[in-house]
């Protein structure tokens, strides 16, 4: 498990001065990138010819965070295909659980003409990734 921390900044809530709905999918986010440079690695590089697109991205909420509110996103690799990692994030202030969610990223291939295909994960990405996860 990886585990980042953050704070709830005054531009992330609603009126309420309650964290607005789309900011978790940045904190998902957030972790993931993250983990990605814990393991000496990087998601998105000029030139590269592999990229990570989502493809399914969900979060159940559990209790509001607010502004101000410091919290850790616990972040682990779920189900890992040929192609994809879901990204599994639990939402933790203290002991009390914020929510959790998934985010699937697909890896593809970048072609010169601007299309992509589905490509196989290379295996030293998924090393990396889990021994960073495990660290």
């Amino acid at each position: 498990m990886f585990i980042y921390k953050r704070r709830v900044e005054f531009a992330e809530t609603d009126a309420a001065g309650m964290a607005h709905f789309s900011v978790f999918f940045r904190y998902m986010e957030e972790a993931e990138h993250a983990a990605w440079r814990a393991a000496g690695l990087d998601i998105f590089e000029k030139h590269e010819t592999v990229s990570w697109p989502r493809i399914s991205a969900k979060f159940d909420f559990k209790t509001p965070l607010k502004f101000q509110d410091e919290f850790e996103v616990r972040t682990e690799m779920g189900a890992v295909t040929r192609s994809t990692i879901q990204w599994a994030h639990v939402l933790m202030r203290g002991e009390t659980i914020i929510g959790n969610g998934t985010v699937t990223a697909v890896c593809v291939a970048k072609n010169p003409d601007g299309t992509m295909k589905s490509a196989p994960i290379p295996q030293e990405v998924i090393s990396r990734l889990r021994s960073a996860l495990s660290a």
